[in-house]
């Protein structure tokens, strides 16, 4: 939601640049209340921010609209160039004074008093008074806007460490899904999304709904004790731009991630690839399929065993999640489908995954799992030597084989 409301705000602001040149006080005043009318709760607030307009302003232009408004009457209050000179006139300095506020450690004194608060509007007009300044907490929004700033949110870029041979670990699984389509043999991307708290719950987003009536929902996110929280697991078939989403109820643990694989083999994959004898999983380093995982690799065997197939296993770098081809082909996609939407119940979140469709052909597939997955199985090392598993010479720990036991 802060999302959006920044993007509103922006929205906003780059309106009212464009206008101002021309709009007398009057038009000022009703076009930022019917900016304000039509983004309905919280627009007051939101036009103000992006214009440095007072809110009663914005509040009169708004009321003046909806009492009917004519165009016969007084357009100007004051003649041009009548009122206050502006404060950044009078006081040219304010504006570096406040941007040392803002970011003290690059443009001002790293102990400055904001430096370890929040730098709200009313906090920075507080300090600017006390440095002899009096402006309001709306003037100093305007004149941050001014500057180029706005309010925004963090943005995750940053990973981990690097692996030096991250770029080459790239090369070999597209190398290995080039040779696998070449062969005509099935290979997919797998990975857990976000877990879900199940009923009446805000979710992200807007959803188009009668004016003034908002879907309900329950204002703190304490967890049902009877409906829980799902873990989708999707697998995504990089071929036939499909998925498939296990969507679980108990734990996320390799089983769960490997029944989740076996799942899309009988439903999907089996009479999409009917000969084929191998398999390629792409999959990030961590969670349930991690690449050190001893139950991922018990698991996966015995999935070879049951279907014959020849599994190979290729994982992306640790830090390099975003890489993989199921968070922006299909996760995505469900996020979209259900946003501003309640997860009131199971049926309803397989419904919504089920449901997704792109412009691109995308279909998806999904399915409740109620099975019970129990955490913190362990594997005895007389089981980890009976798999058939071949390392790959490159990085045999993110590359591997398993083969079927005869």
């Amino acid at each position: 939601m802060i999302d959006e409301a920044v993007e509103e705000e922006q929205i906003i602001r780059t309106k009212f640049d464009a206008l101002r040149p021309v709009m007398d006080e009057r038009v000022t005043r009703l076009w930022a209340g019917a900016e304000a009318d039509a983004l309905g709760d919280g627009g007051i607030a939101i036009v103000a921010r992006a214009t440095g307009l007072s809110r009663t302003t914005i509040r009169a232009g708004r009321d003046e609209l909806l009492a009917g408004a004519t165009a016969d009457e007084v357009v100007w209050v004051r003649r041009r160039g009548g009122g206050r000179p502006r404060l950044e006139t009078e006081t040219p300095e304010i504006l570096d004074v406040l941007e040392t506020l803002v970011d003290p450690v690059t443009r001002g004194d790293p102990e400055s008093p904001l430096r370890w608060t929040s730098k709200s509007t009313r906090k920075l007009a507080e300090e600017l008074g006390a440095q002899g300044y009096a402006l309001s907490p709306q003037k100093v929004g305007q004149l941050l806007h001014a500057r180029g700033y706005s309010l925004q949110a963090t943005q995750k870029t940053i990973e981990g460490t690097s692996h030096p041979d991250r770029n080459e670990q790239f090369e070999y699984i597209n190398e290995c899904v080039e040779t696998f389509h070449t062969r005509g043999a099935p290979v997919i991307s797998v990975d857990t999304k976000k877990k879900e708290l199940v009923g009446s719950y805000a979710n992200r987003g807007r959803e188009w709904q009668p004016h003034g009536t908002p879907e309900r929902v329950r204002v703190h996110d304490f967890i049902d004790d009877t409906l829980g929280k799902v873990i989708p697991y999707g697998v995504y078939d990089l071929a036939q731009n499909t998925g498939w989403v296990n969507v679980g109820i108990d734990h996320d643990t390799p089983a769960f991630a490997v029944e989740s694989i076996a799942r899309w083999w009988r439903r999907m994959g089996q009479q999409t690839y009917p000969s084929a004898t191998e398999l390629l999983i792409t999959a990030d380093a961590g969670g349930s399929n991690s690449a050190r995982s001893r139950a991922w690799k018990v698991e996966l065997q015995r999935v070879a065993d049951r279907s014959g197939l020849t599994i190979s296993v290729s994982h992306f770098p640790p830090g390099t999640s975003k890489w993989n081809k199921i968070e922006h082909r299909l996760f995505c996609h469900i996020t979209e489908n259900w946003r501003g939407r309640p997860l009131v119940d199971h049926e309803t979140v397989v419904q919504l995954i089920g449901s997704v469709r792109t412009s691109t052909g995308l279909t998806v597939k999904a399915r409740l799992d109620r099975r019970r997955y129990p955490a913190g199985v362990k594997v005895p090392d007389t089981e980890m030597d009976s798999i058939r598993l071949t390392p790959a010479d490159f990085h045999g720990e993110w590359n591997y084989t398993i083969h079927p036991r005869e």
